[in-house]
């Protein structure tokens, strides 16, 4: 028998889907990309969260994950991980979130806590 990850204690806190890109010219130019991020709340849907439970943080679109600096919504979700009102976070590739390991790192460490 499998065990199904996604438990009712997940589904009991918000979804968050962080939406980013690099640049400006790359969200101007790459609307696919974009858009490809915001069809992840279709997904988490999928997976049992009601559309209401879903936060979509898309407030660093056009600036670069090389550092936190500058970037609101990461920090916003780092916040609501830490918090414990997260039950899952999406993300196209984990490189939206973070380009460098301090800052991957300390949102893995807030989200095991």
């Amino acid at each position: 028998m499998t065990e199904r990850k996604i438990t009712i204690s997940h589904l009991r806190r918000a979804a968050v889907i962080y939406v980013r890109q690099s640049t400006l010219a790359q969200v101007e130019h790459n609307i696919e990309s974009t858009a490809r991020q915001y069809d992840l709340v279709c997904r988490v849907v999928e997976l049992g969260w009601p559309r209401s439970a879903v936060r979509v943080i898309d407030d660093d679109l056009g600036v670069s994950a090389a550092s936190t600096t500058g970037r609101s919504g990461f920090a916003e979700l780092a916040a609501q991980v830490g918090l414990g009102q997260v039950g899952i976070v999406l993300s196209l590739e984990v490189s939206r979130l973070a380009r460098n390991n301090t800052d991957w790192y300390r949102l893995l460490d807030l989200a095991g806590g």
